[in-house]
């Protein structure tokens, strides 16, 4: 293990990984859960970090949120394998239902779409914010036996107007991820091997 923090994020507009301080890599994913597998995957193999973490924007579903989140669990909000199992539920997987970061905080939806239309059943199932790759990220993790966490920014509300609200926004975050990071660091001394 190289004792090094890895950040992942989907896409430079991000995150400018120049501003990372010694003993933190960002790794651009690209967009989707596919990428963010792939990236992450490969990543971890090379690479083997102390902890991942994953930034990016989101799209708010709980209305009270702004601002800077941290992630405590996330699903699949478009996992749809209906009669075999539930929406939001892997069949023949039921650990995969729901990954948590061990941390407070609130509850993501990832999928492969662009939410911008009212889902009731993202609202029913406790989904705080929607995201694009942190399922996949997290699950990666997992398989080996890797500790993550993330943040999520709010850019936009999730309706018609969510595009262009992401597209104004979409920076608007990476300051305040890294006084995040920089409290994590300075408040535990990761694993050296």
């Amino acid at each position: 293990m190289s004792g090094e923090i890895l950040v992942l994020t989907a896409i430079d507009d991000e995150l400018d990984k120049t501003r990372a301080p010694a003993g933190v890599r960002v790794v651009y994913t690209g967009v989707g859960k596919i990428n963010a597998a792939s990236a992450t995957a490969l990543a971890l193999l090379t690479m083997r970090p102390a902890l991942v973490i994953n930034y990016g924007t989101a799209g708010k579903i709980n209305e009270t949120l702004q601002g800077l989140v941290e992630v405590s669990g996330v699903v699949q909000r478009d996992m749809m394998a209906m009669p075999l199992a539930p929406r939001g539920r892997t069949p023949f997987a039921p650990e995969l239902d729901l990954l948590t970061s061990d941390q407070a905080g609130v509850v993501c939806g990832t999928g492969d779409s662009f939410v911008t239309t009212s889902d009731p059943w993202l609202i029913e199932n406790g989904i705080d914010v929607v995201d694009m790759e942190l399922f996949a990220i997290a699950q990666v993790c997992r398989s080996h036996g890797l500790p993550w966490r993330a943040f999520k920014f709010i850019t936009d509300d999730a309706n018609d107007l969510a595009h262009q609200d992401w597209t104004a926004n979409v920076k608007d975050g990476e300051s305040l991820f890294w006084e995040a990071l920089e409290r994590i660091r300075s408040s535990a001394p990761l694993a050296r091997s």
